[in-house]
């Protein structure tokens, strides 16, 4: 059997509309980061589906949400997902343009997901709380 690690895990991802909407002109623009960071979220934007705010659950990751999750290479950590200009790691808000933060959106507490760290190793997180 193959290690977590080695698999490819992409969950299905739901975001609201509004979330969609401001992400996928967030993703067009590339905000002036690589262009890697962009075509990345773009490419979680496009495969997610998209609902209405009111029929999101609260256990899905969506801008603003402060997420625990559990990664495959160390302690849990908190962070809350923000966008570029109101990222400060020092607060524990990362950007939507991070691996990390590409990775988090739109997943549902106990989802895992397998992400590409800057320097080109995979990981896995798991999703462990959100508070919206």
């Amino acid at each position: 059997m193959p290690s977590l690690r080695r698999q490819d895990l992409k969950p299905k991802i739901v975001l609201s509309e509004d979330d969609h909407r401001k992400l996928i002109a967030l993703a067009m623009a590339g905000s002036g980061h690589s262009s890697d960071a962009a075509d990345d979220l773009l490419y979680e934007v496009e495969r997610a589906r998209v609902v209405p705010q009111k029929k999101l659950a609260p256990s899905v990751v969506r801008m603003g949400s402060t997420v625990t999750y559990r990664p495959d290479n160390g302690a849990d950590r908190t962070v809350t997902l923000v966008y570029p200009a109101e990222a400060d790691i020092a607060e524990g808000k990362i950007s939507v343009l991070t691996p990390v933060g590409t990775a988090l959106v739109g997943l549902d507490v106990g989802q895992s997901i397998t992400w590409v760290s800057r320097d080109g190793a995979k990981h896995v997180l798991t999703v462990l709380s959100v508070d919206a």
